[in-house]
């Protein structure tokens, strides 16, 4: 999949991944087309980046999204791409498998989770634990994903202790655009949607509603950050891979992800 890049507005946190991605190939002898693959949590704050980085080097950039299972994965499997975009938590547990995923590194920044419905829906209170809890238990579908949002739903509903009474109205997805697409589709009166706060933000040009983040007792941020993907650089351009991802020229564009 081939995906445009188009200019998408972000708050920023942390430093920009962005630059990892446009110092990685600064000035290269001639044009080339850099393919990173990405966790889709990030896109709101990689676009720009990329963007700024074919506007300042003439190099094109291919990206593909994927959930956090894919790209897990994907590491176990031969490169793909020239980057790689995922949770810190992925690489902690595929190098505690004895992975080769060491190497330079940058953290872009983090996400956090929130809660989303579809429009003319009336927004439930979240505004703490007890009242999420009963939104929850009053909706009549709650849908989430299987990749990194889900398994931190999954664990927040088990700490309120309503995981039982959820699951039978539960609806599991793939990952965060199904979710978003899945609420857009929705009809029944109280439905509602979990996922990444950059993803929902990407879907509310279609209406889809953000209530909010989760209570700061209930809160889940995942770290995200972009490397060379293990063994994908060729030697002539090894060193530069290595050098800038480690953090050489980071800071030079404030972009980030920071989503609470």
């Amino acid at each position: 999949m081939r995906a445009a890049v188009r200019p998408c507005r972000s708050r920023l946190g942390a430093r920009a991944g962005g630059a990892v991605l446009l110092a990685a190939f600064v000035l290269p002898l001639h044009a080339i087309e850099l393919s990173v693959l990405s966790a889709g949590a990030v896109e709101p704050g990689i676009r720009p980046a990329l963007a700024a980085f074919e506007r300042e080097s003439g190099h094109t950039v291919r990206i593909d999204f994927a959930a956090a299972p894919a790209l897990r994965a994907a590491l176990r499997a031969a490169p793909a791409a020239d980057v790689i975009i995922v949770p810190q938590g992925t690489l902690d547990e595929l190098a505690a498998t004895g992975a080769a995923v060491a190497g330079p590194r940058a953290p872009i920044g983090r996400v956090g989770v929130g809660v989303a419905v579809r429009p003319g829906v009336a927004p439930p209170d979240i505004g703490s634990a007890e009242a999420l809890k009963a939104a929850l238990l009053s909706a009549d579908t709650v849908v989430f994903n299987r990749a990194s949002t889900g398994i931190h739903v999954e664990a927040m509903l088990q700490r309120l202790g309503i995981a039982d009474a959820v699951r039978a109205k539960s609806e599991r997805v793939p990952d965060g655009a199904a979710v978003m697409r899945r609420l857009l589709a929705g009809t029944a009166p109280h439905e509602i949607g979990f996922g990444a706060m950059t993803e929902i933000a990407l879907f509310r040009d279609q209406g889809l509603q953000l209530v909010g983040p989760l209570p700061a007792p209930l809160q889940n941020f995942t770290t995200y950050v972009a490397l060379p993907w293990p063994g994908a650089a060729t030697p002539d351009r090894a060193d530069t891979v290595a050098n800038v991802a480690g953090g050489e020229f980071l800071g030079r564009r404030e972009q980030s992800i920071d989503r609470r």
